[in-house]
């Protein structure tokens, strides 16, 4: 074994264990793997930075470009009144019509951004029915990820396998060409959200303020000296008896006091740390003799108060504000909205709220106007989750970006030219006809997935490079060249499906496709089955909130734990599966 082999084997068990540990963000961990391949020896620094240039990569970018025309145009806010009086039926059909349109939509259109649209739209619902959120999020992020493998562009997954394919010699994936594999896949998994979802997603109470119930947040409350709570127990102050607010912690004099009990006195300058409903905030905020940390409101604009409205956001996937805290951010001096509180997933977050490092998925209680809040959506940092307002589709630039949408399809399905080409005209299409400003469509392509594209790249060019690849293949088809090629297949889905739930789909499909494309030519057998279970195994992730930007996106509002998913996940995986060891060969003969 030579040294470089033993080098790219060590860098990726260290890039397997940054995915796992997450301690930084999955694009920086590219990145960095990157490097390591470069800085070793391993690559050069062309074959490093070859990634950027990958077809896979500059195919993901225009499709980010034409996917953001779509959404710009509103065709789906559009919708949105209807989708509503739809799903308020009952839960049923709630969970049909939102489990429909994310599939259908994340077939053409990138999912993260799917779940991002639908999920006030459902919380709106969730709120007027009294359906829990925990019922009905779960469900509609599951249903863009059956969706995304219905096309070559509706996941990333998909396009970066079918590009190794054509570097490997292989004929490219056409638009539709595993579509009815996956479609048959998705039938089952729709079945299994409709029947066995009311029984296996989590029962909890409708207890967030989206729902009618607020859910609780922590922040800082300072005591001012006309607090009526001065020199008060905790049993007798206004806070507790009259707000039920539970305090957890006073800090006095740079002397923190953690146990506090009924007994203890409040007194001036005393900093409550406190949990809080959100609607009690509306109450405290101009409530004499309490302060909240984080309202900077300005005095002079104390007469223009109502145009400060409380907000619940949430950090998306590929948002900027992650892996930053609030102060290295200077959130409020430039946006000039105020954090009032952080809810991690379902974890209540103890430790001063301008140093902790906020991360996607977090839910954030923000004071703010609307249009402050309106620039910090239109710059996919935070998605509102807040009350749902209904609007309007902008003909002028639907009509066009439609067209566009459906043309790059067709033109792609028609084998009229390469998904690139196609990709690449819709892209300047959108912007041509000003359906998309030129600064509008960077903001539409997602960074953060593009780095992480490019750098989980290198790890499959070291593997070629090396050997590496075919080394892997040559022992996995050793040890399993006597069984049946149909359950090699489903030991690769297996062993695929499970990394993805640990490290990133992206990354699993760069180790992955050069090693079954040796396996297939060890085995003298089609590697068509093999990358399409690739494929499949890479975006049908369901047992972790982590192993998909959609189910990370949920978890939050919709109150989930880490059991949650194991608990409804886990057997959706183990049926899809099984369902894909006789549904990929059926379509793709070895």
């Amino acid at each position: 074994m030579s040294i470089d082999l033993i080098l790219t084997f060590c860098i990726i068990g260290v890039g397997v264990f940054l995915f796992v540990k997450d301690y930084f963000s999955i694009d920086t961990t590219s990145i960095l793997i990157m490097a390591l391949f470069i800085v070793a020896g391993v690559l050069n620094p062309e074959e490093g930075f070859s990634g950027f240039n990958h077809p896979a990569t500059l195919t993901l970018g225009c499709i980010f470009v034409v996917s953001g025309g779509v959404f710009r145009s509103g065709i789906l806010d559009g919708l949105s009144h209807k989708i509503i009086k739809l799903a308020k039926i009952n839960y049923l059909i709630a969970l049909i019509v939102f489990c429909t349109i994310s599939g259908v939509f994340s077939a053409f259109i990138n999912d993260t951004a799917v779940v991002a649209l639908l999920l006030p739209i459902a919380l709106t619902v969730c709120r007027e029915t009294n359906i829990s959120p925990g019922k009905l999020l779960m469900p509609i992020s599951f249903a863009a990820l059956f969706g995304g493998t219905c096309t070559l562009i509706g996941t990333s997954t998909n396009i970066l396998v079918s590009s190794y394919a054509k570097k490997y010699g292989f004929e490219e994936f056409g638009m539709f060409e595993f579509s009815g594999a996956a479609f048959c896949l998705l039938l089952i998994g729709f079945a299994y959200i409709f029947l066995v979802g009311p029984f296996l997603l989590p029962k909890g109470k409708n207890n967030m303020e989206l729902t009618k119930k607020a859910e609780e947040y922590i922040t800082e409350l300072t005591i001012e000296e006309k607090s009526p709570d001065c020199n008060r127990r905790v049993v007798d102050s206004k806070l507790v008896k009259d707000y039920g607010v539970r305090i957890l912690s006073i800090l006095r004099n740079e002397n923190l006091i953690h146990s506090v009990g009924p007994e203890t006195l409040i007194l001036k300058g005393d900093i409550l740390k406190v949990i809080v409903p959100p609607v009690t905030f509306n109450t405290l905020l101009d409530l004499p003799g309490y302060k909240i940390k984080g309202d900077k409101r300005m005095k002079i604009d104390q007469n223009h108060d109502l145009h400060y409205q409380l907000y619940e956001v949430i950090i998306p996937f590929g948002s900027t504000l992650a892996q930053n805290s609030l102060k290295s951010l200077k959130f409020s001096q430039n946006y000039g909205v105020s954090v009032l509180a952080i809810r991690h997933r379902n974890e209540i977050i103890l430790d001063k709220l301008a140093k902790v490092a906020l991360k996607e998925g977090d839910m954030l209680l923000v004071l703010g106007k609307k249009e402050q809040v309106d620039r910090l959506e239109s710059e996919k940092l935070l998605v509102t989750l807040s009350e749902y307002a209904q609007k309007t589709t902008n003909y002028r630039k639907a009509i066009p970006a439609i067209l566009i949408a459906v043309g790059v399809v067709l033109v792609a399905a028609f084998n009229i030219t390469t998904i690139l080409i196609s990709a690449m005209v819709g892209a300047l299409l959108m912007v041509l006809t000003r359906t998309l400003k030129p600064s509008e469509a960077y903001n539409a392509v997602e960074w953060k997935v593009i780095f992480m594209m490019a750098g989980v790249l290198s790890m499959g060019a070291a593997l070629e490079k090396t050997g590496g690849a075919k080394l892997i293949a040559q022992f996995i088809e050793s040890t399993l060249g006597d069984y049946d090629a149909r359950i090699t297949l489903s030991l690769i889905y297996l062993i695929t499906f499970i990394s993805t739930n640990l490290i990133s789909s992206k990354a699993t499909a760069a180790l992955m496709t050069p090693v079954v494309i040796g396996l297939a030519s060890a085995m003298e057998i089609s590697e068509r089955p093999f990358l399409v279970a690739v494929m499949f195994a890479c975006s049908l992730t369901f047992m972790t909130p982590m192993s998909y930007p959609t189910n990370t996106m949920v978890y939050a509002p919709g109150n989930y734990k880490f059991n949650d998913f194991l608990k409804f996940g886990t057997p959706l995986n183990i049926v899809s599966w099984i369902a894909a060891s006789f549904i990929i060969p059926y379509f793709f003969p070895f």
